[in-house]
């Protein structure tokens, strides 16, 4: 059905969609640039060049690298557990990993200071132990984690749901152990949105402040990630250092939209490609020919 709406309300339509991204997306973007090059390249490098900078941009990427890979350990395990068995609870748990998305940030980091603090519940036994977890790096990393949750496994659930687990069950009948499952048969049928939950588990690593803040401790040179960085530079007037700081945020987030828009076409493309041709009345039998094709072969 053809809609036959006027030439001027398609207009402004795209005009109102326009004005409204370039004024909630592309300004922002603008004025980062335009501030971190208040002062020139001299300037801007000035700020790329501070060592509290540098070991900041570090520590995020260092507590991403940690964080990104241990919640695609968790994604996986959760949803297979959840797609591939019936136990009561399932609906308990699923409340459980998406809970990061309905809790605070700031609470979150509130919970784990009261759990591992000094003044924690835990904080007696981790002093006895000698180990630090707050205004330490592995509180950075527990506070990414409960953030960064949901992500990797809410992208793996539907998947796996929507594919069912006959595959699976043939690849088993032919003598495949649990692993060869996985290998040939699960992860190459999830394989586009397992990177798909880690572009945006690594994009919201990258970028949490408010629970990183309350664990962080803000030690300059020790455990400020790149967002703290920003925020104690520019509380001390220095606008061109946190721009400075902040373009790289910027760049990392374009790479990752990059990223995201190329598995998003792989994904469409996959999905085209999966959609079955209609058999020709000459040849009925060439449907059935290639029935169980994408079970792979098992070498027993």
């Amino acid at each position: 059905m053809r809609h036959s709406e006027p030439v001027w309300i398609r207009i402004v339509l795209i005009g109102l969609v326009l004005f409204f991204a370039g004024l909630i997306l592309l300004l922002p973007i603008a004025t980062v640039f335009m501030e971190a090059f208040a002062q020139g390249l001299e300037g801007y490098f000035k700020g790329l060049q501070d060592p509290d900078t540098i070991s900041a941009a570090l520590m995020t990427l260092q507590v991403a690298a940690i964080a990104v890979p241990l919640n695609a350990g968790f994604g996986l395990l959760a949803a297979f557990l959840l797609t591939r068995f019936e136990f009561p609870g399932k609906n308990a748990i699923l409340t459980v990993i998406d809970s990061p998305f309905a809790v605070s940030p700031v609470i979150s980091g509130l919970i784990f200071l009261l759990l591992f603090g000094r003044q924690g519940w835990l904080g007696d036994t981790l002093e006895e132990w000698n180990i630090k977890i707050v205004f330490n790096t592995p509180g950075l990393v527990l506070a990414t984690i409960f953030i960064t949750l949901p992500f990797v496994a809410r992208e793996l659930i539907p998947l796996m749901q929507s594919q069912g687990k006959e595959e699976e069950e043939a690849g088993i009948l032919l003598g495949a152990s649990l692993y060869q499952t996985f290998i040939k048969i699960i992860l190459p049928n999830i394989k586009w949105g397992l990177l798909y939950g880690l572009i945006l588990s690594n994009a919201r690593a990258m970028g949490e402040f408010g629970a990183v803040s309350v664990l962080s401790g803000h030690i300059r040179g020790k455990t400020n990630t790149l967002p703290l960085q920003i925020e104690m530079l520019y509380n001390e007037y220095n606008s061109v250092g946190a721009f400075s700081a902040a373009s790289i945020l910027v760049f990392l987030s374009l790479l990752t939209l990059i990223a995201k828009s190329l598995l998003e076409r792989n994904l469409l493309s996959k999905k085209k490609e999966e959609i079955p041709e209609e058999p020709s009345a000459t040849s009925p039998a060439k449907g059935s020919a290639s029935q169980g094709s994408n079970v792979p072969d098992f070498q027993i």
